[in-house]
């Protein structure tokens, strides 16, 4: 679905919404609309966090073979 038909279905389900629905909608819809929302938070890595991943990553190298790639599953 493009993003003009999919605006338009939303459109026809807001002016079907009861009014007095109405102010319940609102705040979801102003918080999705604003541009914060969509800016991500990214945290530095704790201490404790960098020495896991340094860990994992000298057993790595020692020996990849023992790590198992990620592997998708297939659609049913």
């Amino acid at each position: 679905m493009t993003a003009i038909a999919l605006r338009k279905e939303l459109h026809t389900i807001i002016d079907v919404i009861p009014e007095r629905s109405l102010p319940a909608v609102k705040p979801l819809l102003t918080y999705l609309a604003a541009d914060d929302y969509w800016k991500p938070v990214t945290e530095p890595a704790s201490k404790k966090e960098i020495a896991m991943i340094e860990k994992r990553m000298k057993e790595y190298e020692k020996n990849p073979s023992c790590f198992v790639p990620h592997k998708r599953r297939a659609k049913t």
